[in-house]
């Protein structure tokens, strides 16, 4: 099966693996919307697109705030058309840190970006999926769901992970039989922004053997490229599979 033709919706699309993704499916024929809070970075996703002969929209919004869905989905739809493939890849690693040093709104904060708006962007965008009797809605997760132990330092992150992959699973049961699949995918260690974060930051936030790992493996040339990811996911797409947990090591 072909994507040629289909609307995406990728948010944190500014940079990494989402702009990875933008260009990679516009590739494949699809008209992407591309969701990022930075106007700058979208603007060069944009032009990317644009140079391979792709359609790109730049939609600038904070996805920390579930509220801006209504509008995010609005623009998309009446510029692109309405999204067939919902790609939930932005994501924050913060708070970092001691769990007795982490506050409610730093947890809140964390679950609203990493949760609740992709639920919330999934939720907006079902209806017309079902009625056309196709859709893929991807979350991305992180491989530190299976050892939440670790990377200590980083609990928010954990627990948010592991909610999405919940999340995702669940809704997958309760799709089935509809044409829209839900599923996880794994991106594995990406030499992506939020990873040069860690290294520049992590230290003292992190326990001193997860901040060490992070740092040799990027010394040790470990880290594959945003875009060996996302050529991964989006070889994916065209499956039927749904309620699985995609890792980017997985054979196919």
């Amino acid at each position: 099966m072909s994507l040629y033709g289909k609307v995406a919706l990728v948010t944190g699309a500014g940079r990494g693996i989402g702009r990875a993704l933008a260009t990679g499916l516009a590739e494949s024929g699809v008209r992407v919307g591309c969701v990022a809070r930075s106007q700058d970075e979208l603007s060069r996703t944009v032009q990317l697109v644009a140079s391979r002969g792709g359609s790109a929209l730049a939609v600038n919004a904070d996805l920390g705030d579930p509220r801006t869905v209504p509008d995010i989905v609005h623009r998309v739809t009446a510029e692109l058309g309405s999204p067939d493939i919902l790609i939930n890849n932005a994501a924050t690693v913060e708070p970092l840190g001691h769990s007795t040093d982490m506050t409610p709104d730093t947890w809140n904060a964390a679950f609203r970006l990493n949760v609740i708006t992709p639920a919330a962007l999934s939720a907006a965008l079902l209806p017309r999926m079902t009625a056309a009797g196709w859709g893929r809605i991807v979350n991305v997760s992180s491989g530190i769901v299976a050892r939440p132990e670790t990377m200590i330092g980083g609990n928010a992150y954990a627990a948010t992970k592991a909610a999405l992959e919940a999340h995702t699973l669940n809704l997958a049961t309760e799709l089935t039989g509809t044409g829209v699949t839900v599923n996880v995918y794994r991106p594995g260690s990406v030499d992506t922004a939020m990873q040069a974060l860690i290294r520049r930051t992590g230290g003292g936030r992190l326990d001193a053997a997860t901040y060490t790992r992070f740092v040799r493996s990027h010394e040790e040339g470990k880290l594959i490229s945003a875009e060996d990811s996302a050529l991964s996911l989006i070889a994916r797409l065209t499956d039927d599979a749904t309620g699985q947990v995609w890792d980017v090591h997985d054979s196919r």
